[in-house]
């Protein structure tokens, strides 16, 4: 019995079992930290990046916005506004802008996405700021319909029509019409509230919200939308068709009536 208890106890065991934790936790730290190959790669094409979004600010925005982002007479300030709006405003061709107005207009797109990453990358340097969405964001694939038709008659009907068509605004100013704009643009939008637009930030209306109002628009304001009554008369509903029938509809009868009174008159007078 001794001789096993000191089998059992042998001074090596305990060097072993020390050499295995040693092995194995290195063997997790390994696993689960990260690589610092890695991160200074990140590090450097996110620094390549910002330079070279710079260049391009220089050329096609400081002359508004003066050279650090710090806005002037011409342009307001773009420090904090985040990558989401560089996206929507330069992605959707607003900007650069093509002259002063009440309103910059959609036009075509002059940059290349990956330029538009750039000077993203570039302008969320300047200050902290909403960030371009992810897919996993905007997608409507999962969204409720229903409810997006809901919120969107909510919060944005009143100046962008019940489906999405657009209306005029004050001094000039309009909401511009939803058709054909893309999920990402119109995520972006609710993000960052261009122009005359309130913004509707994650802390007030989150992604799961925005699909959903993308999703409604999606399915009553494409090509593919069914249409079951014919024309739309501006999708205004019973407002704009009673006004059709009034104007075109009586219209149309009180002329006929006048043709056929004038028409009888003559055959009685030959």
């Amino acid at each position: 019995m001794k001789k096993l208890s000191a089998r059992r106890r042998h001074p090596m065991a305990a060097l072993v079992v020390l050499l295995f934790a040693l092995a194995a936790t290195g063997g997790l730290y390994a696993a689960l930290a990260p690589a610092p190959k890695a991160q200074a790669q990140d590090s450097g094409q996110q620094s390549l990046a910002i330079e070279q979004g710079k260049k391009l600010y220089d050329v096609g925005c400081a002359s508004c916005h003066n050279s650090n982002g710090q806005g002037s007479d011409d342009g307001p300030s773009l420090v904090g506004v985040g990558s989401a709006a560089v996206d929507f405003q330069v992605g959707t061709g607003r900007m650069p802008a093509q002259q002063p107005g009440p309103q910059v207009e959609k036009k075509k797109v002059i940059y290349t996405q990956a330029q538009i990453d750039q000077l993203a990358a570039y302008i969320a340097s300047l200050g902290p700021g909403p960030a371009a969405p992810t897919k996993d964001q905007y997608s409507p694939a999962d969204a409720d319909v229903a409810k997006g038709g809901e919120l969107f008659r909510t919060n944005c009907s009143q100046c962008h029509n019940f489906v999405g068509k657009g209306g005029a605004l004050t001094h000039g100013k309009f909401a511009p019409s939803l058709k054909g704009s893309s999920s990402k643009h119109i995520y972006e939008a609710m993000q960052t509230g261009p122009q005359n637009m309130p913004s509707f930030p994650d802390s007030t209306m989150p992604s799961k919200d925005k699909a959903d109002i993308i999703a409604y628009l999606h399915a009553v304001d494409t090509a593919q939308s069914p249409n079951p009554g014919g024309f739309t008369l501006g999708s205004l509903g019973p407002v704009s068709e009673g006004l059709f029938a009034w104007v075109f509809g009586l219209g149309t009868l009180l002329g006929l009536a006048v043709w056929l009174a004038a028409r009888n008159t003559k055959a009685k007078k030959s």
